[in-house]
């Protein structure tokens, strides 16, 4: 039997670079896997309702693309984005108060995603520090970690980012030695938490940052859809030359797509566009086109009234499960918007183990740890309820609540 396959195994390990050891499967990922049985009841993914599109007219505005602009279409289009989708990008910041940013400063990537990888690769070396919400979006801590950035919480509260914590860890930290780069945020409906940052606390946390010679990046996909209370003023829109916006069309339009965007002062922008032209080349220009037609030909902020009230009626299902079934042990977060609903069980409950249990139940959701850059989350669970229908909600959350039960009652003995 030939050993030549573990041999090159073996040789091809010592090839690997440093980053190549920080590179990990999202703890979404592996959960997404899950979610395709049709037995299991899924609580774990934060993906948009697309049947609520009107997808013929999609087919049809994709159709008419391709025939009549095909060697356009499907064509190497510049690293920047088409100028027709950067335009339009500023009538959709527009509508979250973002007025303050020009066409030359906006880069259209390949999701939000690709946006993080580009502040990284611009912004931090090794051994660099960033600063977090705990929790805060898995896949932004395994860019950070892929660069190996050492990603340092700041403690929050139902208020999100504590001003006076950020002050004093800033502190702290440069004290330790290290250089601190820029602050991670999701401040409008935090995922996995669902809070949203306060808004007296915003202008407070620009200027602590802009004093402070810290960047902040503003990851903003869920801020449209809001479906109670006021909203508050985005960072950007607070300070434009500090501020790096990071915006998606995967929640409010189509992940499948893969399509964001970065508005970034105009002092940093080419070398971040740089960036991300140096891995992508450019964004795929049809599935900007699609975009394009779609914000010009269809009521796309009627598109969004209608996901909000879908969204709405969902959140409140889900709340009022847990209200009605979670044992009195466990609390959770109430968003305002979103797609997320953060669960806190007591002390001693690992939900990676319970994960494995849940699957037996019938249910399934996201561990905790996943999102926490400090590793103290492992007695938390995001719940998302924005892809299941009400009735299915509630048969989800009363399964999860007696297999909560059970654990909270081992856990006790």
């Amino acid at each position: 039997m030939s050993t030549a396959p573990q041999s090159l195994s073996t040789a091809h390990e010592g090839l690997l670079s440093e980053r190549a050891a920080g590179i990990k499967q999202s703890a979404v990922r592996d959960v997404f896997e899950l979610s395709l049985d049709p037995s299991l009841v899924s609580l774990a993914g934060g993906n948009p309702y697309l049947q609520l599109l009107p997808l013929e007219k999609i087919g049809a505005i994709s159709q008419r693309i391709i025939t009549e602009q095909g060697p356009e279409a499907l064509q190497y289009g510049s690293g920047l984005g088409t100028e027709q989708l950067r335009t339009q990008i500023l009538d959709v910041m527009a509508a979250e108060g973002i007025t303050n940013v020009k066409l030359e400063d906006v880069v259209v990537t390949n999701g939000s995603q690709s946006a993080q990888d580009m502040a990284c690769k611009v912004f931090c070396d090794p051994g660099d520090t960033v600063l977090c919400e705990d929790p805060t979006y898995v896949g932004a801590l395994n860019t950070f970690e892929a660069y190996q950035v050492k990603a340092r919480e700041v403690s929050t509260d139902d208020h999100g980012l504590i001003p006076e914590a950020l002050q004093a860890r800033i502190t702290q930290l440069r004290a330790a030695g290290e250089r601190i780069k820029f602050l991670y945020t999701i401040p409008n409906f935090n995922n996995p938490s669902g809070i949203t940052l306060a808004t007296e606390r915003r202008e407070e946390i620009v200027k602590i940052c802009r004093e402070e010679g810290i960047l902040i990046l503003e990851d903003n996909p869920y801020g449209m859809l809001r479906y109670e209370g006021e909203a508050a003023p985005t960072l950007r829109s607070l300070d434009p030359e500090n501020v790096i916006y990071m915006g998606s069309f995967s929640k409010i339009f189509a992940p499948g797509l893969r399509i964001g965007w970065a508005a970034v002062p105009t002092h940093l922008f080419r070398r971040f566009y740089l960036a991300g032209e140096a891995v992508a080349l450019c964004p795929p220009t049809l599935n900007q086109m699609i975009i394009s037609a779609y914000l010009q030909e269809h009521d796309w902020k009627s598109q969004i009234t209608k996901y909000n009230d879908l969204y709405r009626s969902r959140r409140d299902a889900m709340l009022d499960a847990l209200e009605k079934h979670l044992p009195v042990e466990v609390s959770y977060t109430r968003p305002e918007g979103g797609f997320f609903i953060w669960l806190t069980l007591p002390q001693g409950i690992d939900t990676y183990e319970l994960l494995q249990l849940g699957v037996k139940a019938g249910v399934i959701f996201i561990p905790g740890a996943a999102f926490s850059p400090s590793g103290q989350a492992d007695n938390k669970l995001r719940l998302a309820f924005c892809a299941v229908d009400e009735a299915t909600i509630a048969e989800g959350v009363q399964r999860l609540s007696a297999l909560l039960a059970t654990a909270i009652e081992a856990n006790a003995s």
